[in-house]
């Protein structure tokens, strides 16, 4: 990795050993998905509000 000038010698790049065709790249990408968080109802203020699941104990009753 070069920075202005300084070229570390224990940083490797990664540098594959040939190309991935055009159709198994695109395939390999199509199986990251993204998945909706789990949404729990909060009673906030008299009001539910839907939050992720990991938040609820970070609101302040």
């Amino acid at each position: 990795m070069q920075l202005l000038g300084f070229v570390d010698p224990d940083v490797s790049v990664v540098v594959p050993k040939r190309k991935l065709s055009r159709s198994n790249t695109r395939h390999r990408r199509a199986r990251w998905k993204v998945t909706a968080p789990a949404l729990v109802p909060v009673p906030v203020d008299g009001l539910s509000h839907l939050v992720p699941n990991g938040q609820c104990r970070c609101l302040s009753y």
